[in-house]
């Protein structure tokens, strides 16, 4: 067992306006089954790179252990080799029973080093990478985001796996996953970070709590700040006219008034400038405790769909449908209907024809398509692709491709956690989370009957996943969505359509 303590710690990125860490100090134990919770953008990725030195700063992180992080990079040249040949070459003293041994715990056999690296699926890709790097003693892992483009099948066996470990921490934003599978949380809230001990359904009901208790606080400072200010106002009125009183006497207006009455109302006005700066202190005060509080609160924003209504109640009709590339089938003799206000969660182990369906649905040509598959006259799709390749360019350059409203789109994305300031970077350079809320921002300002998402979660964080279920229990638009973050699936489905291979 060993500790990793970061004190101090501050870094930014040369292009970045702000500091990502400022004088971040916190400690964990290698020990741990480490979840790693955060927004989009909050510096998760940039901290794992912290921990294996591949950036300055200022501060200090101090261990004594050997990181690992998951999933290592593999060139185009490298994924040509046999996947024993690359793990050779990332970790030349690797021992391979040991390899092998992991990978029964995955429930792969040992041919798969065997084959070509770029012929592995990308469950398969997972199994190898965690058995190379999990077979190492002393080696602490850094697994990042390993759940994206795995089915829900992949993500149990991970659960699994990740169970029977210890010392690792995980960045996901798969709840479901942190729940089963870690012992402590490293949180990076919007102005602090905190480490504490449970899974992430622990974490977030004390956040809540935490939450409720500083907006009842500082509901009563506010009440407490208006009431100092009145107070103030009244002490400053009665102060001035003290302090004018002491000075001077006019025989004329005042005539009544005893010649040795000056110092009586000094005395009068040093008291009252010393309640009127006492009220003032107090007020300050309260100020500055209520700018202290709800600081990590996230404040999720509501979003909008514009939902259309087509005039047909069934949108989509299939019967003994069959589909597939060339000769090569891959969906046979299925059969559903789609009605409007159905929310249907397309199911299955990847492969076995989901995102074929979805093709054959938006009519592209590369699909072959033989039984029945009927679509409404007229129906209009927003569609959400899983792949994000092609969001590239200046932002200003994609929305007017779009053809939506600039203000609004920048709003939508402001609405997803976006800064202002990431509207001047190219789209290359975003996050692959922030490339997704580009997208899904892009389906959310396009009026539509039907919504079709493949795999809109990849990479976004928790907060935003929470944004877009409330999203679509407010408006419940007619959704046919492939997500294999299950929490999802369960809260937003009325109905599945289950996918064989």
């Amino acid at each position: 067992m060993s500790q990793i303590q970061v004190s101090n710690l501050t870094f930014s990125y040369d292009t970045a306006y702000d500091n990502i860490f400022e004088n971040a100090s916190f400690t964990i134990d290698t020990d741990w089954k480490l979840g790693l919770i955060g927004r989009n953008g909050k510096g998760k990725t940039t901290f794992l790179n912290l921990l294996l030195g591949k950036y300055e700063f200022n501060g200090s992180i101090s261990h004594s252990t050997c990181f690992d992080y998951f999933p290592c990079p593999v060139t185009q040249a490298q994924g040509k080799l046999l996947t024993a040949d690359l793990a050779e070459e990332l970790i030349p003293d690797f021992e391979l029973w040991k390899v092998c041994r992991e990978l029964d715990s995955l429930n792969a056999s040992a041919d798969i080093l065997y084959r070509p690296y770029e012929t592995l699926s990308h469950g398969e890709r997972t199994k190898v990478m965690l058995a190379l790097f999990f077979s190492r003693d002393n080696h602490f892992l850094l697994i990042d985001e390993p759940t994206n483009h795995l089915d829900i099948g992949a993500r149990t066996l991970l659960r699994d796996y990740l169970c029977t470990k210890k010392g690792f921490l995980l960045v996901s934003h798969d709840r479901w996953l942190l729940n089963e599978c870690v012992d402590h949380v490293l949180v990076f809230n919007r102005s602090s970070i905190r480490v504490e001990k449970g899974n992430f359904d622990s974490w977030y009901i004390n956040k809540e709590r935490q939450d409720s208790f500083e907006q009842a606080e500082q509901d009563k400072l506010k009440k407490e700040i208006s009431k100092l200010k009145e107070s103030a106002r009244r002490t400053a009125m009665w102060a001035d006219t003290a302090e004018n009183r002491k000075i001077g006497r006019d025989p004329i207006k005042e005539h009544d008034r005893p010649h040795g009455a000056r110092a009586f109302w000094g005395a009068k006005s040093a008291r009252m400038q010393q309640q009127r700066k006492n009220l003032e202190h107090r007020q300050q005060t309260a100020l500055e405790e209520k700018e202290s509080l709800l600081k990590d609160a996230e404040s999720v924003s509501v979003l909008k769909l514009p939902t259309l209504t087509h005039h047909k109640q069934i949108l989509i009709r299939a019967e003994g449908l069959n589909l597939g590339y060339g000769d090569t089938p891959v969906v046979q003799n299925l059969t559903f209907s789609l009605k409007q206000g159905d929310r249907i969660w397309l199911q299955g182990a990847n492969g076995c024809g989901k995102s074929t369906l979805i093709k054959a649905i938006l009519g592209k040509p590369s699909v072959s398509v033989s039984g029945e598959l009927q679509l409404a006259s007229g129906l209009i799709v927003s569609y959400i692709n899983q792949d994000t390749s092609h969001v590239t360019g200046r932002l200003e350059d994609y929305i007017r491709s779009t053809d939506i409203d600039e203000s609004l789109f920048k709003a939508i994305l402001r609405r997803l956690d976006f800064a202002r300031t990431q509207f001047d970077k190219r789209l290359e350079d975003y996050s692959e989370g922030q490339k997704k809320k580009i997208l899904i921002a892009t389906s959310l300002l396009t009026p539509a009957h039907l919504y079709i998402w493949d795999e809109p979660l990849n990479y976004i964080d928790i907060f935003s996943r929470m944004q877009l279920e409330n999203l679509i229990l407010t408006h419940c638009p007619t959704l046919l969505f492939v997500e294999h973050d299950r929490t999802f699936g369960e809260k937003m489905a009325t109905g599945t359509i289950e996918m064989k291979l």
